[in-house]
Order: structure tokens, then sequence, then C-alpha cells
């Protein structure tokens, strides 16, 4: 799927079914004259229903289906019978979507796993027949409920990508390397900022069938949290994350600034985001002869844990990823 096609944002209106009218109907047969009233009750409206789907990854469907109706309910007929319920809409989206009430902004529901449902709206209630008001003094009751109408708003979904860990850095950091070479996710590797334009996932499989999932965001500059460059759009993702490992190029001219600087934008777009496990991992370690990577160790953050690694030639790779792995048990 092109970059272009990674949608994370939409607004789609929904409307729930209607309920459909009770019957007002009497009992007539040939040997029963004084029958009675047998009007069935309407079905109710069909439900708008979201639903997990894991098999789905962006909100790209639903950019291009703005306005979700489910039907109404059929409506009560004579010998008591019941109008049969409306259909009920599924709206599929990928685990990790919360909606909001677009006017309000309050939170409706948040879907994690796939098949989890959820009714976001209700349809509605179908009307009583005429049976319901049979009274002792009134045996022939005229009157029957019409159905409830349904509900209809406007609804924000919003994905935040569900990962066990977030890659964090600077554009061309080599990320994107990274992922390529720890996955079998294919991302785009370029010399030049800004190539990754959209998260990408990768499964990390290990030996013993152990396995965990890795999401590369787009590299964020600073200023991001204000909406500087392209990573702002994406750093919601990071909060879904377990452990942010923040890759920091051995060319940096001093790594423990670029750490602190990236700290520093995750603090002040969410807060609870410095206290994610951490890992940071010093990537073009090619570029390093032994006396270099010594010295590079001296200006390390303190009290971080950290690795050296190079995608170029697999150098430290076994290690970043029982690394991680360590870290996820915790």
């Amino acid at each position: 799927m092109s970059d272009q096609n990674f949608i994370d944002y939409v607004k789609i209106f929904l409307k729930s079914g209607d309920g459909g009218k009770g019957a007002r109907h009497f009992r007539r047969e040939k040997h029963v004259p004084d029958g009675g009233p047998d009007g069935g009750d309407g079905g109710r409206g069909g439900h708008i229903i979201i639903r997990g789907n894991v098999q789905l990854w962006t909100l790209l469907h639903l950019k291009y289906r703005k306005h979700i109706k489910a039907s109404s309910g059929v409506n009560g007929s004579s010998a008591k019978c019941k109008g049969a319920d409306g259909i009920d809409e599924y709206v599929d989206v990928p685990p990790g979507t919360i909606v909001y009430d677009a006017e309000t902004r309050e939170k409706l529901c948040e879907i994690t796993q796939d098949g989890e449902e959820f009714i976001l709206i209700s349809g509605g209630r179908g009307g009583l027949g005429n049976q319901h008001f049979r009274t002792s003094t009134n045996q022939a009751p005229e009157y029957a409920q019409t159905g409830e109408a349904g509900e209809e708003f406007w609804v924000i979904a919003e994905l935040k990508v569900l990962a066990d860990v977030g890659f964090v850095g600077f554009p061309n950091a080599g990320k994107s390397s990274l992922l390529r070479q720890i996955s079998a996710a294919t991302p785009k590797v370029a010399d030049y900022a800004f190539t990754t334009l959209v998260p990408h996932l990768g499964v990390v499989g290990l030996d013993n069938f152990r396995s965990f999932i890795v999401a590369d965001i787009p590299g964020i500059i600073e200023g991001a949290s204000e909406g500087k460059g392209i990573g702002f759009r994406f750093l919601k993702h990071i909060e879904r994350n377990s452990i942010l490992l923040f890759v920091i190029s051995a060319e940096s001219k001093n790594i423990a600034t670029d750490y602190f600087t990236l700290l520093a934008e995750l603090e002040k777009f969410n807060p609870e985001l410095i206290n994610k496990n951490k890992l940071l991992a010093v990537s073009k370690l090619d570029l390093l002869d032994d006396e270099l990577s010594e010295q590079l160790k001296l200006e390390l953050p303190k009290g971080v844990d950290y690795v050296f690694f190079s995608s170029q030639n697999q150098k430290g790779l076994g290690k970043l990823k029982e690394m991680l792995w360590e870290k996820l048990k915790k």
C-alpha cells in the first residue's frame, strides 16, 4: 500500500435505523366476530456497530464512505406478527482505533482486538401494536405506537498504530534500514530526510518461536510537538508502544543532545511518554573503529541502556533484538 493510502483520521456521518410502526389491527375470522386487537409490534431499527478487523491497517476504506446508515425495522402486522428488525450496519476498523463524538470530542469507544464489537448507535425501538393497549374498559383500542426514530451524528475515527516497540529518531537516522534488516517489512530507504512518510510495521522473529511487533515512525524534528515537520502527525502512534527505541546516528555531533531533544519533544506532546521503557540504539556502527566506539560511549546520556549496531554489515542486530525482548518481558 502506498504512503498516500495511509489514512489514520476520518470524519463520518452515522445514522441508526428507525423502529418499525406497531400495527393497528383487529382479528377478523368467519367464526370469530369479536376477535379483538391483534396488531403486532414493529421491529427495531438496525444498530451501527464498530468492529475490529486485523486485516485492516488504515482507515482508507472509510475515507470514501462518509455516510453510513442502518436500515429501519419493518412495521408490525396482523395476527400479532412482529416486524423484522432492521439490518445492523458493521463498520470495520483496524485494532487501535478510537472513535470520538465529532462535536463534543467525547470518547465513545476504543477497539484494540480483532473481532471486538461495540454498538456505537442503537437502532430505534419498534412501536407496540394495539394488542398491548387492550384494557377492561377499552376492548378495542384503535391506538398503536409509531417506531422510535434512530439517532444520527458525526463521529471521528482516529487510528493509533499498535506495536510493541516504536522507533524514535531524527530523519535519516537509519530507522527504516533497521526495520528492513530485523523484519520482513520493506519501507523506502534513501539518503535524504523524510524518506518515511507514514508508520511502517514489522514483525521481528527470534528463536524459540519468540516475536514482537515494531513500528517505524516518520522522523521527528525539533519543534515537532508544535507542528513543525511531518513527524508531529504521527507522534500519537508512539503512545501505544510499550518500548521506545531511540535511533541516533553515530554521525551525530552530540548523541546525548539529540537524545534529550527527542525526549523533550515527546514530553511536550504527552508527558506520560517519558515514563515508557527506553533503549538507545546508535546506528551506522560500520563508520566507527574500536577507538571511536569507546570514545562515543563516554558521551552517551547516563542511566540509559544502549546498543551500537550497523544495518550495513548487520553487526549488533542480534544483541539489539535480544535487549528489546528482555525489556518486553519486564
